[in-house]
């Protein structure tokens, strides 16, 4: 187990690129499988989850080309449905939540797969009803054997249908949009979740040669197609990483620009920053962060205390609410940060009270945070990461805070940043990795 020894107190100067975005990159490389054609992506990150897809892929018969940094090329001509039987792909789908995105595409190509119960973050429950129901939906037979916890779908062949998802679930919304795409007829998809990534993921296969319309809406039209050809694809950069560059820059004092964020796709999250006092600015696709001694969190129009919760797209999303908190802590003012989503997430704060963060945790859904603008500067203690963006909030702290922190576990933050201390350290942090 590796760990990050972190000097805090010390302010950055520089440029940030953000990475390609890791949620994309689970559904896009998950869709190489629709077709037996070459699927070249780009703006690939290299980073643990996204990975261990590519070597699960590669593992399944799916000819792996890396044509340069973050380029690579699929072709999924010769799949072995066999190696799902096997216990080397028990062991790579246990240890990927992302492992869920391949079971659309096989279902839909093959007329079969089956998935182990998928590892990830232990950020409370993270069900998989809006998958199945859908691909029950479609027509597909599905069964849990609880014996060995595996999931098996089946069907001759998928036939669109008319559905109504029980939740605008991302990850459900991609899977079943993968299976539909070669379905028989058309599948209407209402309340589908409209994230940017899932846009992405819509807007390539329509490049395959499949027919979805309603993209960036709720309500999704897939007639199926009887095949799909190949494609490129550039991944966008990765919206979390933006959000946690800018609110690492607060924090820090940092002057900060963000490369190529893609802005339009970026929906409320620069605005909810600037609410918590952070100033920026936009500069052609790059945002600007000046180095700010105090910010200070707004106030709704009655002068009531600030609520920043998450919310489906194009809410605030829940992968943010971890800096936004973090970056509270050492505003002027205060926020009840309501974690709607995930029952376990915040259950960090107990190390950022340790670090002399003023944090009310209300119960497992709310936390209110106390900002005292910078009087009682964040103390190095030693802690642990839980998740992947608890694990970048605490890094975050940790580089703001008096004195060395050690960061243990940090294999979690390496699941979700590429080169997380390389990249800081080249514009003046001071991070070791042990």
């Amino acid at each position: 187990m590796s760990s990050f020894e972190v000097m805090g107190g010390v302010s950055l100067m520089g440029d940030l690129t953000p990475q390609g975005a890791k949620n994309e990159a689970l559904q896009i490389l998950s869709a190489v499988l629709l077709t037996g054609e070459k699927v070249e992506i780009s703006n690939i990150p290299d980073i643990r989850d996204v990975m261990k897809l590519i070597e699960l892929l590669a593992a399944m018969g799916v000819s792996v080309e890396k044509i340069a940094d973050e380029v690579y090329s699929f072709q999924a001509t010769d799949i072995d449905m066999d190696y799902l039987l096997t216990t080397d792909f028990t062991k790579r789908a246990t240890e990927l939540r992302g492992s869920i995105m391949i079971v659309g595409p096989l279902l839909s190509r093959f007329g079969k797969a089956r998935i182990p119960q998928p590892g990830g973050d232990k950020i409370g429950r993270r069900r998989l009803d809006t998958h199945f129901i859908g691909f029950q939906k479609l027509g597909a037979e599905f069964e849990f054997d609880a014996k060995d916890n595996f999931y098996h779908v089946k069907a001759n062949r998928l036939k669109g249908s008319y559905m109504h998802l029980d939740e605008a679930s991302v990850t459900g919304t991609a899977n079943i949009v993968m299976a539909a795409a070669l379905a028989n007829g058309i599948t209407t998809i209402y309340n589908a979740a409209c994230e940017p990534y899932l846009q992405q993921l819509c807007l390539m296969i329509n490049r395959m040669g499949g027919k979805i319309t309603g993209i960036g809406s709720n309500l999704l039209s897939i007639e199926g197609v009887e095949s799909l050809g190949g494609t490129t694809h550039r991944m966008l950069p990765d919206m979390i990483e933006i959000g946690s560059f800018i609110g690492l820059a607060a924090m820090t004092k940092s002057e900060i620009t963000i490369k190529n964020v893609a802005f339009p796709h970026l929906g409320i999250i620069p605005a909810t920053f600037q609410r918590l006092g952070i100033q920026m600015e936009l500069r052609g696709d790059d945002i600007y962060i000046p180095k700010q001694e105090n910010y200070e969190i707004d106030t709704f129009i009655d002068g009531s205390i600030l609520t920043l919760s998450d919310a489906i797209w194009p809410g605030f999303t829940p992968d943010l609410l971890s800096v936004a908190l973090v970056v509270a802590t050492q505003a002027n003012g205060t926020v009840l940060i309501h974690q709607k989503m995930f029952e376990s997430r915040l259950f960090f704060v107990d190390k950022l009270i340790d670090m002399g963060a003023q944090i009310i945790l209300c119960d497992p859904h709310r936390a209110t945070v106390i900002g005292l603008n910078r009087k009682l500067p964040l103390r190095g203690i030693q802690m642990t990461s839980p998740d992947i963006r608890a694990g970048v909030a605490l890094l975050i702290a940790a580089m703001s805070a008096e004195g060395k922190s050690v960061i243990n576990n940090i294999e979690q933050i390496d699941r979700g940043y590429q080169n997380i201390d390389k990249r800081l350290n080249a514009i003046g942090a001071n991070i070791k990795r042990v």
